[in-house]
């Protein structure tokens, strides 16, 4: 082994990315879907970014789509992104080509998929500190089933063969990380055997340098590969949860994002659109509320939102936020609702948002700014007496994703906020009056509602809840 010393050796991350997921049925690579606003490699490629223990980055990415991630390496957003290099038909060929460019000096190389976008600072930390050890790294975590091994009849049909011990068992993950002499000198055996193939890169190891032991790191359960079109919905969620709560922000914080910024809140004389309101105004942002009962503006009615619209961009120059608190509730059950009503409750809590988004659009790309949304607990699963209101929530939240997608390359963000029961105006026609601390007060949702406008997330569904 080299005389350096190996908690000094450079560390580079090589970031799988040459699928073309077939599974997806997608008409782009698995790892270019969009989740929470991004493709899935570039938040794979931010946690490496941000792990102090990762010096350098390479991507081996799909040879269509090159051009996807040399343009993230261009926006000087990931420094330690140094190069983007086209992938191998195969996962072990894109690893020969990776470790073929980097130099002749020893070095420290963690080798990941870019479909698992929930990497963790403690397990690349743990992966990069075992090497000082050890020559090869393996994630994995227990297994939660039992494994079978199974036999193949002519038929095609399978049978058990064995069911081993459960407790030695693990799911590998990655990144697996390799001293680079030692992966290149097993590349090297396994390129001389004819009859080469492995399904990731200590398997490599293990079978051509059976010598070297492979210390094996715990890795997480949210560490998932994306690989099956349920992934995406899984995955989804996991943002919502890693996203929420959001941090809480102090005043100083709140004032730099806010001060002289211009924010439209549609639905903001009553509830939490009216402390929206208060909260930005307070942290010095121009704040203009439009709604029915005061300006006479109604979000179904087009050219009344883009007349809201376009008088604040007058008075101020700009408008950087757009909020939408404006919304009906009215409970009954489906089949006494007449047509008038259906109407009426599907114009404002669903083409509402849609004019809404739209008009502010325009004017949200020329800020790079953001359009807020409202969701209900109710968004996940259909309440009786109010079918309605619950379609529409969902069908809000999937708005959100979708034009966080959408809208991203010209630098909109689109978030929701999903607050628990809330004591609003609103609320308080359709169910009366409700005990005392069971409900939150919309002071309380518009300070998380300020908090994210002033975060830099977008595509994301946020709960609020009691503390």
């Amino acid at each position: 082994m080299p005389s350096t010393d190996p908690r000094s050796l450079r560390c580079v991350a090589i970031v799988l990315a040459g699928g073309v997921g077939a599974r997806m049925g997608a008409s782009v690579p698995k790892q270019l879907l969009r989740i929470a606003g991004k493709p899935i490699v570039e938040h794979t490629i931010e946690a490496l970014e941000s792990s102090p223990d990762v010096d350098e980055i390479i991507v081996m990415m799909e040879e269509h789509h090159l051009g996807e991630i040399d343009a993230l390496r261009a926006s000087g957003r990931f420094p330690k992104l140094s190069a983007v290099r086209k992938g191998g038909s195969t996962r072990n060929e894109s690893t020969a080509r990776a470790l073929a460019s980097l130099g002749p000096e020893e070095a420290k190389v963690l080798i990941h998929d870019a479909v698992r976008p929930f990497l963790d600072d403690r397990i690349v930390r743990e992966c990069v500190e075992a090497l000082d050890s050890y020559d090869a790294v393996d994630t994995a975590i227990a297994s939660a089933d039992t494994i079978i091994e199974v036999s193949t009849d002519d038929d095609g049909r399978e049978f058990i063969r064995d069911v081993p011990q459960r407790s030695s068992l693990r799911r590998g993950q990655t990144p697996q990380a390799f001293r680079l002499s030692v992966i290149r000198r097993a590349y090297e055996l396994a390129a001389a055997d004819p009859g080469f193939t492995a399904t990731d890169d200590c398997t490599v190891v293990l079978r051509y340098l059976p010598h070297v032991p492979i210390a094996v790191v715990r890795g997480a359960e949210e560490n998932m590969k994306i690989t099956e079109p349920v992934d995406i919905s899984v995955a989804d969620k996991i943002f919502q949860l890693r996203t929420g709560p959001i941090e809480v922000l102090g005043d100083a914080t709140r004032f730099r994002a806010l001060a002289g910024s211009t924010v439209v809140v549609f639905g903001g004389s009553q509830g939490i659109g009216a402390s929206v309101c208060e909260l930005a105004s307070r942290y010095g942002a121009r704040v203009f509320s439009f709604s029915r009962a005061t300006t006479g503006t109604h979000v179904e009615h087009r050219e009344q939102v883009a007349d809201a619209l376009a008088h604040a961009a007058a008075a101020t120059g700009r408008v950087d936020f757009v909020v939408n608190a404006a919304a009906v509730l009215d409970i009954s059950p489906l089949m006494d609702v007449d047509a008038v009503s259906v109407r009426r409750i599907i114009d404002i809590d669903l083409h509402g948002p849609i004019i809404v988004a739209q008009e502010a659009y325009p004017h949200l790309v020329r800020s790079q700014g953001q359009l807020m949304f409202f969701t209900s607990s109710s968004y996940t699963r259909g309440r009786a007496g109010y079918s309605l209101y619950s379609a529409c929530k969902s069908a809000i939240v999937n708005l959100t994703q979708a034009l966080s997608e959408e809208w991203s390359d010209a630098g909109v963000r689109v978030n929701c906020i999903n607050p628990q029961r809330t004591r609003t105006p609103m609320r308080e026609r359709a169910f009366g009056d409700e005990p005392d601390g069971t409900l939150l007060t919309p002071e309380k949702v518009a300070e998380r509602t300020v908090d994210v406008l002033s975060s830099s997330i977008t595509g994301q569904v946020i709960d609020v809840r009691q503390a």
